[in-house]
């Protein structure tokens, strides 16, 4: 069978005794980086055989892997640090496993993505990941461009060396909204330096960040007002009551029992 096994994304501590198992009786463990991973291997006594699966040979060991669940093979995969299949290629592997009817298990542990969005102390019931920004900045606009207008928390990964970059990009097309830098989380030095951009892109101006980088992003859309009693007519033409206020709450951002009970006692107009 196959286990995603997600492991800490700094300190060592932050590992499940589930993980560990599944690590320790493993036939084959992949991973991304097999000197970052053995790191955390030695440090639990753990001998299993290290192969490397990552996006550069993904296609190519992926059938070998299948193959060896086929034949009956424990194997565990692992990222660098936290949940694999989060910006690496485990998802296709995952995929993969479904269209060949194999079994697999997926461990929760530690995410960067979490852990930040917590940390932030911004809005975290509504949020959406956007992986790694590009590198090139009109790509890295294009891309905040099109988060812009989502109503949810927004969450990044980010470099430290392009840092300041993206910031200044973030305050181009999203304005002076409120973020949070989410450095070396469970480390020594953990930071999060939360305000408005321009803020917070001062100090790092002054400041040169090091380690790994969450950003956190506020919702931005500007505030709408709506006519929820016309906003529902307008659904419970096309739509059963259920359908129109899940509809509508969609799109105003209200809540569908607020919005039900509501088409309810238009229905009952009529």
């Amino acid at each position: 069978m196959l286990t995603l096994v997600p492991t800490p994304i700094g300190n060592l501590q932050d590992i499940t005794l589930r993980a560990l198992e599944a690590l320790k009786h493993a036939d084959i463990i992949y991973c991304e980086d097999k000197r970052q991973s053995r790191k955390l291997l030695s440090h639990y006594g753990i001998d299993t055989p290290l192969e490397s699966y990552h996006e550069h040979n993904a296609e190519k060991v992926r059938p070998h892997i299948l193959a060896q669940l086929q034949a009956g093979k424990s194997i565990a995969v692992i990222s660098d640090a936290g949940m694999p299949a989060i910006s690496d290629p485990g998802y296709r592997l995952v995929t993969a496993c479904q269209k060949a009817e194999l079994k697999y298990t997926v461990l929760p542990g530690p995410s960067a993505v979490l852990t930040a969005l917590v940390a932030s102390g911004l809005a975290p019931d509504r949020f959406i990941f956007g992986g790694f920004l590009p590198s090139k900045r009109g790509e890295r606009q294009r891309v905040l461009e099109e988060f812009f207008m989502l109503p949810a928390t927004r969450i990044f990964f980010e470099s430290p060396h392009r840092l300041v970059e993206c910031l200044k990009d973030i305050y181009k097309i999203m304005g002076d909204c409120q973020l949070a830098v989410c450095r070396e989380l469970s480390k020594l030095y953990e930071e999060v330096k939360k305000g408005p951009v321009s803020e917070v892109l001062a100090w790092y101006e002054e400041h040169p960040p090091k380690g790994e980088i969450v950003l956190v992003i506020e919702s931005c859309v500007p505030e709408q007002s709506f006519n929820l009693e016309s906003e529902l007519r307008e659904a419970l033409k096309t739509r059963k009551t259920k359908e129109a206020a899940a509809y509508v709450a969609e799109k105003t951002g209200h809540g569908k029992k607020e919005l039900y009970t509501l088409a309810l006692a238009l229905k009952e107009k009529k």
